[in-house]
């Protein structure tokens, strides 16, 4: 055999080693808790045949606690480029069969190589997460990793999708990469991400609990928000990401994919011109206004188990991809709070990142009342969902459905925070409060008076709402001062929103000149 043939020989060899990861004994163990290894992921997640490796063959450079004993071929992350739907992306998963997927200098270095290539691509970073953490063997060294990683995640914010998997353990510094990313998608009953473990919070705080009610999937997608998605297994999980995908551009300079359109723009759904009960505090349900004018009634929602009160998500509009902001009046009638100002402001800002036209769909009653809200500081999120609006300068289109009060009406996609178009349904409220509310403080006195002259409080009461009602309950106030466009009929609501997208595609709009705003934290 000649040498180049030996030597051709030793290559296949190595790369049989390194495809192992720590080896088979490790590899059935991952198998046996429910879950695939890193190269399985990637294979299932990627175009077949797609995936380019970086640094097969990279090791670790410690020599501490025997580590150097230690060795394997590629140190526990697989890295590198391939395509979905024939789109390139970039991507790491971790590979927990070796050393845990403990993080180490080398690990991170091929870690930043992806994201480097990704933002001169103009290419989406994923990363598939299933670490035990930092490698403590290799000490500043794994935390100095571990930052030059969420600079990374910093500097790609807004100029490249980055989408995190949570497929298993991630904890202590490790959980800021995903919160750093713009979607995080997180492993039901197999993955878990905290700050600070159970054992610790024992020690310190004196709390029993566990891992899953600690950080488990459960608790993050509806309690804390910190992931926008859950899947039950592995292939659920890819296929979310694979979609997701399919909504976004590739960098901030792109549009989203086109999707051809079968739906007619024109289509009427007369459903939509009977959804709203007649007493204006009944609930309806949004969801059904939201397949009703969507391309085939499709909807990629985000965060769909927190704050559920606002729903926000992707969408199509005669094959264009769009955000879907939509208070929700099933659930608490639609009122804002805390986490739903900070699910809607995060999302939109996503959309104005990533030059995806934004829909709003609005019946919201107000803020939601109470020291729990204002101790939690609701001015503050408040008003980041407001700053979102008004900083974005996208496509955006609002309808107002039904309700429109006070701050909750401003911070929703007016007019003046520089929306597009602005439409309102004839059954629209656009006031600074309901009828009875405003009526309690403009006649109070009155009220007070009649009830001591032994009057009928109660039919002057009532007067003076239907006459509060006759002013304000109707959209037309906001339309003679042109802050709604038009009145629209319900059942046509699709086809003016794909008119509106149509015409507002040259739009040109910017920002006056600044470093970066201040938003409200």
């Amino acid at each position: 055999m000649s040498k180049q043939l030996e030597k051709i020989k030793e290559l296949i060899a190595k790369r049989e080693k390194a495809r192992l990861g720590g080896g088979e004994k490790a590899i059935e163990k991952q198998h046996a808790r429910g879950k695939y290894t890193a190269r399985e992921r990637i294979d299932m997640l990627l175009d077949e045949g797609s995936f380019e490796e970086f640094d097969m063959f990279k090791l670790h450079r410690c020599t501490n606690f025997g580590m150097e004993k230690k060795q394997y071929l590629g140190d526990g992350v697989v890295a590198g480029s391939g395509t979905i739907d024939g789109r390139l992306v970039y991507i790491f998963a971790q590979d927990f069969t070796v050393n845990g997927g403990s993080l180490s200098e080398t690990m991170a270095e091929k870690i930043c190589k992806v994201m480097d290539m990704g933002m001169k691509m103009g290419a989406p970073v994923i990363g598939i997460n299933d670490s035990g953490g930092a490698r403590i063997q290799e000490g500043i060294n794994a935390l100095g990793g571990y930052a030059e990683i969420f600079e990374r995640n910093i500097l790609a914010s807004g100029v490249i999708p980055q989408i995190s998997g949570i497929f298993g353990p991630c904890a202590g510094g490790a959980v800021y990469s995903p919160a750093l990313t713009d979607f995080t998608l997180m492993m039901e009953n197999t993955s878990y991400m905290f700050l600070t473990g159970p054992k610790v919070v024992k020690t310190v705080t004196g709390e029993d609990i566990d891992q899953e009610h600690l950080g488990g999937a459960s608790v993050h997608s509806t309690k804390s928000g910190v992931t926008h998605f859950t899947a039950a297994t592995e292939e659920e999980a890819l296929e979310m990401i694979k979609t997701l995908l399919s909504y976004i551009p590739s960098n901030n300079m792109e549009e989203a994919p086109r999707k051809e359109c079968t739906d007619p723009i024109d289509r009427m759904d007369d459903s939509l011109n009977e959804i709203l009960p007649d007493d204006p505090n009944k609930a309806y349900d949004m969801y059904k206004v939201i397949s009703a004018i969507t391309d085939n009634g499709e909807f990629f929602e985000v965060q769909p188990k927190f704050a559920k009160n606002i729903i926000v998500g992707f969408a199509r509009f005669n094959g264009q991809s769009v955000g879907i902001v939509a208070n929700q009046p099933s659930c608490y009638a639609g009122v804002l709070d805390v986490n739903a100002s900070r699910k809607g402001a995060r999302f939109v800002r996503f959309c104005d990142a990533f030059n995806i036209p934004i829909v709003s769909l609005v019946d919201v009653p107000g803020f939601l009342p109470g020291t729990g809200q204002e101790y939690n500081a609701v001015i503050l999120h408040g008003a980041q969902l407001l700053y979102a609006y008004g900083e974005a300068t996208v496509p955006k289109v609002t309808i107002t459905l039904r309700k429109s009060y006070g701050g909750s009406h401003i911070v929703m996609g007016c007019k003046q925070l520089h929306t597009d178009l602005n439409y309102a349904w004839p059954n629209a409220e656009i006031a600074v409060m309901g009828a009875s509310g405003a009526v309690a403080v403009l006649y109070a006195k009155e009220a007070k008076a009649k009830k001591e002259a032994g009057e009928d409080a109660k039919a002057y009461i009532a007067e003076k709402e239907e006459e509060y009602s006759d002013l304000f309950a109707n959209p037309y106030q906001a339309a003679k001062y042109g802050y709604i466009d038009d009145v629209i009929e319900p059942r046509n609501t699709r086809f003016r929103i794909c008119r509106a997208l149509a015409q507002l595609q040259t739009k040109r709009d910017s920002l006056p000149a600044k470093k970066h705003g201040n938003i409200p934290m």
